[in-house]
């Protein structure tokens, strides 16, 4: 397990290396590929929470599976109803889960130690922190047409931001204490390669290259080594499982860009359907791996 995850950091690695000699990706955030990358590869590593539902449901001692099905999407769409409500407060709850949650499942693979929720924040908040520093202009356009406006917050001053890399850093060092050389080097690779992606790439498709192929990769290989050992022999499985959910997803963001986008430009349509979106899918999601850990 570890192996194939610290080939997929290189691999992931040099593709960031690659990435880095196009100019034309610093300028042009290719919204609709991005889309179709979140859309596709990105979102089904979630794609197979009916199955940790009905484990959980079983666990809890509950027979029906439509519990789940109904509880999962009320979860979402109170998400989606605060942050139409509350915007500012939803997004940087948003920020701060999802910094939680990216540190936590790209690493959660090398320690099953307790009581490391900070270290994890700390790591994944390269993700959130990384285009701030490196394209902050681009990033609070972005904000703005979320209805997030942090143009005069503290919290983005450069000296501040610096802070939050430095901490990335040291959560790195800290999970990497007594592990193995290709932990060391595979945490190095994921820490560099997020810093290449902000700095030579677009915000969005910054985000989307590693939201799609090193954080929903990475949950997807540990789903797969789960149904089996074979990640040949996993893998068609997965998708068979996976493919059901995500095609419903696809189409319930189709619906909601078609509707928006009478009310707003394409693109701020795009944007709400991409990060609201998967806002609504992340809390759930999050809820679920948590009943799922305590109740094991």
């Amino acid at each position: 397990m570890i192996k194939i995850n610290y080939y997929h950091s290189l691999i992931f690695f040099n593709f960031c290396i690659f990435l880095s000699a196009f100019d034309y990706l610093r300028n042009n955030n290719l919204l609709i590929i991005s889309l179709l990358l979140i859309l596709s590869i990105g979102i089904s590593h979630g794609s197979l929470d009916h199955i940790k539902g009905k484990k959980l449901l079983k666990i809890l001692g509950f027979k029906s599976s439509a519990i789940f099905y109904i509880s999962y999407v009320i979860v979402g769409l109170i998400t989606i109803i605060i942050w139409i409500l509350f915007p500012k407060f939803l997004l940087f709850l948003f920020l701060i889960v999802a910094a939680f949650h990216f540190g936590k499942e790209d690493s959660d693979f090398i320690s099953k130690y307790k009581n490391l929720e900070l270290i994890y924040f700390f790591k994944g908040s390269l993700v959130i922190i990384s285009p701030l520093l490196f394209h902050k202009n681009e990033t609070l356009s972005i904000f703005k047409s979320l209805n997030f406006d942090i143009s005069t917050n503290i919290l983005i001053n450069n000296e501040i931001l610096y802070l939050f890399i430095f901490l990335s850093f040291i959560s790195n060092i800290i999970l990497s204490l007594n592990k193995s050389f290709d932990i060391k080097s595979l945490l190095l690779m994921d820490f560099l390669s997020i810093l290449i992606l902000n700095y030579f790439l677009n915000p969005v498709l910054a985000f989307t290259f590693y939201f799609c192929f090193l954080h929903s990769i990475r949950h997807s290989i540990s789903l797969i080594n789960e149904m089996n050992t074979s990640l040949k022999k996993g893998l068609p499985i997965f998708i068979k499982k996976a493919l059901p959910l995500t095609i419903i997803t696809i189409f319930g963001y189709i619906f909601a860009i078609y509707i928006l986008n009478n009310y707003n430009e394409l693109n701020d349509s795009i944007y709400k359907v991409i990060f609201i979106g998967l806002a609504s899918l992340t809390f759930p999601h999050i809820l679920l791996e948590y009943l799922i850990e305590k109740n094991e």
